[in-house]
């Protein structure tokens, strides 16, 4: 039986790196853009945000928390060329990009499913490091069956290959994009080259799926357990099509399940959050939490994994080693040992996040890495010295030796 949605939204994350030289240029660019504004944090109207962050992360991740209306009054009134040199400082700034017109499309073959994009959100990092992340809905009363369709397809839309059959194309049909190339394209203006994302073997042409499910409280209830509705939970979490019919095993999901008539699926593709109606809270509360507080922290986790892999190429490169070595303790000290939040289940899906994103192995991978340097650039250190004074005892020794001489003559 087709489950029936109470309630969904999908976000698609696309990671792009930018030059950090040209970061502060990248920036500007956004300042300059009349569609997009930069994002300001409030404690009073984003309460719920700040205390669930540590005050370091807090600090780290939304800096504008810090900005006063006075503060803020006075950026706004600079030059837009020293506003991107002051942002250009904080660790992290969001922008938040407004398209006119909603974005509506037509996805899959003759059926069709209508959606909207409804928010878009630029994170940028100081590092260059940057995150474009699309808020979707589907229109029209979406059964299951659609969300697992439009997912699906929707994380593929940058794939440059163009003999994708009918099932795996969403026809984009709308006053703002006419097409879906006029979409990519689109992308593609926000995020500028792939080049330093490959350099970092970071997938350009998938979106990473963050997805939140509502469905009615009549297939999971008291009375209708988990169990019958498991299969569902798995295609939504591994973002399989609907007709998928491959094992169906949870072997690469690590799940979550602290709130009732819930469970979270996180995998390398993304996470998605599987609910029931049953509880007023799975479509009241916990919709807003997931798209806020967990959204960030994973973005976060997104952070250090690809930072940890630009540390590592850059140890490549020996004369940038001690900028290189600087940075790693930084990251370490500033970053790394510091708890993102005091929440109990805030910390658990942290830890599972680093876990599905293998965070301590990279981590220990890099240390090795820096160790191993730091050893041959102490060695070699010694050795220089050995040689320096090697040569000051010969020096010294032929000094005393022609005084002996002499000496000895007189």
């Amino acid at each position: 039986m087709e489950l029936k949605i109470n309630y969904q939204y999908t976000y698609f994350i696309h990671p792009f790196v930018v030059k950090q030289k040209k970061y502060q240029k990248y920036l500007l660019k956004l300042l300059k853009d009349e569609n997009c504004k930069l994002k300001r944090f409030e404690k009073e109207k984003d309460l719920r945000l700040y205390k669930y962050f540590t005050p370091k992360m807090r600090d780290f991740l939304f800096s504008s928390f810090s900005f006063t209306n006075n503060k803020y009054a006075k950026f706004k009134e600079m030059p837009v060329e020293t506003q991107s040199a002051v942002l250009a400082k904080y660790p992290c700034t969001i922008f938040e990009y407004t398209i006119k017109k909603d974005i509506q499309g037509k996805a899959g073959d003759g059926k069709g499913i209508f959606f909207t994009i409804r928010k878009i959100e630029i994170i940028c990092f100081h590092t260059g490091i940057c995150f474009l992340c699309m808020k979707t809905n589907i229109e029209d009363e979406p059964t299951f069956s659609d969300v697992l369709n439009f997912n699906y397809k929707f994380r593929d839309i940058k794939q440059d290959n163009r003999t994708l059959n009918n099932y795996d194309k969403i026809n984009i049909q709308t006053d703002s994009f006419a097409s879906i190339d006029k979409l990519t394209d689109f992308i593609k203006k926000i995020t500028g080259s792939n080049i330093e994302a490959i350099k970092l073997d970071i997938n350009t042409e998938r979106f990473l799926t963050y997805s939140y499910l509502c469905i009615d409280q009549s297939a999971w209830n008291m009375d209708n357990g988990f169990d019958k509705i498991e299969n569902n939970f798995i295609k939504f979490a591994r973002v399989l099509p609907a007709d998928n019919s491959a094992s169906l095993k949870e072997d690469d999901i690590i799940s979550l399940s602290k709130w009732k008539y819930t469970k979270m699926g996180i995998t390398k593709h993304g996470v998605t959050l599987f609910s029931s109606s049953t509880d007023i809270n799975n479509y009241t509360i916990l919709p807003n939490t997931f798209e806020q507080q967990y959204l960030y922290t994973y973005i976060f986790e997104l952070y250090k994994k690809i930072y940890l892999k630009k540390i590592s190429l850059a140890f490549k490169h020996t004369t940038k080693m001690k900028m290189v070595r600087k940075e790693f303790i930084n990251f370490t000290k500033n970053i790394w040992i510091q708890e993102v939040t005091e929440d109990e289940t805030g910390t658990m899906f942290d830890h599972k996040v680093k876990e599905v994103l293998e965070l301590e192995q990279l981590y220990n991978e890099v240390k090795t890495e820096y160790d191993v340097l730091y050893k041959e650039l102490n060695i070699e250190k010694n050795k220089n010295l050995t040689i320096v004074i090697s040569v000051i005892l010969i020096a010294s020794l032929i000094f005393n030796i022609l005084n002996f001489v002499l000496l000895s003559k007189q």
